[in-house]
C-alpha cells in the first residue's frame, strides 16, 4: 500500500498544477488544460489488458517493475520542458511525453500492486484489498495536489517534476525487497472475452468516476475564475472524505451487499456534484467536493468485488486491468468533453456533467443486481 501510494503521489502531484501551468502560464484554453489532463488515461487505458496478461502469467512483480521507472520518466518530461528554452508549443510536447509515459507507467504497476496484494492476502479478500488501495490512492491524490500546487506556487513547475521523478522510485525500493507472488498462468484470453463478464460493474464505476475527474481538471479553474483562494483545500476535503469512509467500512460492501452500498454511494455523490455547482462560496465547494468523496468511496470496492467475482482465478489479474479500465475510459474521455461544454457554458457547467453521469450510475445498478449475485 505503501508503494502505492508513492506511485500515485507521482501521478497526483500534476494534477492541479498542470491545468494551472497550461492554462494560467502558458494561455492554453480549457479543451487543451484536459485533453492533456485526459491523455494519461487513454494511455492507460490502451495497456490495461497487456498488463493483466504480464500479472497472470508473468508474475505481478515483473509489471510493477516496468511501470514505475516508466511514472518517474514522466517526471523528467516535466522538468525538461521547464528547463530547456522553448517555446509553449515545445513545453506542451513535453508535458504531453509526461502524460503518456505516465499512463503507460500507472497501467503496469498499479495493476501488479493489486494483483500482488491479492495474491498475498487471498481472493477472498479481494473487497479488502481494493478498499486499501484506495485509500492509498485517494490519500495520494488528496495530499498530491495541494502540495504540488504548493510546490508550484514556491518553486515553480519544475519542482512538481523533480518531486514526479522522485516519489516513484521510492515505491521501486519497497518493491524490490518483497518476495515476488507467483504467476497463476492461464490461457491468452480475447479481451472482449473479460469485458463480457465484468462489463455491467465496470460502466458503473466508470460513471462514478467523472466527478472525480472533472474536479481534479477544473476545480481549480473554476476556483481562480471566482476569484477563491486554496482549491487544494477542497480537493483535500474529497480525499480526506474518500479515507475516512474507507477506513470505517471497508468491509461494507461484503457485509450488506454490494449494489446496496453502490446506491448509497452513488445518491452521496450526486448531492456532492450539485453543491458544487450551485456552490456561491469556496465553503460551500468544499461542502461539496467532501460530498463526493463520501460517497465515491465505496464504489470502487462494491463494483470490484462484482467484477472478479465474475472470472475464473486464472483470469483475475486480466480482471482486474480491464475492470479498472473503465475509470481510465471516464479520466479520458472526461477532460476534453468537458471542456468544450465550459467553453459553452462556463466552468460550473462541468458540475452539471458530473451529477449527470452519477444519476446514470444509479439508473444501471438494478441491472447489476439482476444479472450478478451480491
Amino acid at each position: 500500500m505503501l508503494a502505492v501510494f508513492l506511485g500515485f503521489l507521482a501521478l497526483s502531484v500534476p494534477l492541479g498544477a498542470l491545468s494551472l501551468e497550461l492554462g494560467g502560464n502558458l494561455g492554453f484554453g480549457t479543451f487543451v488544460v484536459g485533453l492533456v489532463i485526459g491523455l494519461q488515461s487513454l494511455a492507460t487505458l490502451s495497456t490495461r489488458h497487456q498488463a493483466g496478461t504480464l500479472c497472470d502469467q508473468g508474475g505481478p512483480r515483473k509489471a510493477i517493475l516496468i511501470g514505475l521507472p516508466l511514472a518517474a520518466s514522466s517526471g523528467v518530461a516535466y522538468v525538461l520542458s521547464s528547463v530547456l528554452p522553448l517555446g509553449v508549443e515545445g513545453k506542451l510536447a513535453f508535458m504531453v511525453a509526461g502524460r503518456l509515459s505516465m499512463g503507460l507507467g500507472e497501467s503496469l504497476f498499479l495493476t501488479g500492486l493489486m494483483s500482488l496484494g491479492i495474491a498475498r492476502l487471498g481472493a477472498d479478500r479481494t473487497g479488502r484489498v481494493m478498499s486499501w488501495t484506495g485509500i492509498a490512492i485517494y490519500a495520494a491524490l488528496g495530499l498530491g495536489a495541494p502540495f504540488g500546487l504548493t510546490a508550484q506556487g514556491a518553486y515553480g513547475f519544475l519542482a512538481v517534476g523533480l518531486i514526479t521523478c522522485l516519489t516513484p522510485i521510492l515505491a521501486l525500493a519497497i518493491i524490490v525487497r518483497l518476495p515476488p507472488a507467483p504467476a497463476v498462468g492461464g490461457q491468452r484470453v480475447p479481451i472482449h472475452h473479460v469485458l463480457g463478464l465484468i462489463w455491467r460493474p465496470g460502466l458503473v464505476l466508470a460513471l462514478s468516476m467523472v466527478p472525480f475527474a472533472v474536479m481534479a481538471a477544473f476545480l481549480p479553474l473554476h476556483y481562480a475564475a471566482r476569484g477563491w483562494s486554496q482549491a487544494g483545500i477542497a480537493l483535500f476535503g474529497f480525499a480526506a472524505a474518500y479515507v475516512l469512509v474507507r477506513l470505517v467500512g471497508p468491509g461494507l460492501p461484503v457485509r450488506f451487499g454490494a449494489t446496496r452500498i453502490a446506491v448509497g454511494s452513488l445518491a452521496f455523490e450526486l448531492a456532492g456534484q450539485a453543491l458544487l455547482w450551485l456552490a456561491p462560496s469556496p465553503n460551500i465547494a468544499a461542502m461539496g467536493a467532501i460530498l463526493t468523496g463520501l460517497g465515491f468511496s465505496l464504489v470502487f470496492p462494491a463494483m470490484g468485488v462484482l467484477a472478479t467475482r465474475s472470472v475464473p482465478p486464472d483470469q483475475r489479474g486480466r480482471a482486474v486491468g480491464n475492470f479498472m479500465a473503465f475509470a481510465d475510459i471516464a479520466l479520458g474521455v472526461t477532460g476534453p468533453a468537458v471542456g468544450l461544454a465550459t467553453q459553452w457554458a462556463g466552468l460550473s457547467a462541468a458540475f452539471i456533467v458530473g451529477a449527470a453521469a452519477t444519476g446514470a450510475a444509479l439508473l444501471l445498478i438494478p441491472l447489476i443486481k439482476l444479472r450478478t449475485a451480491p
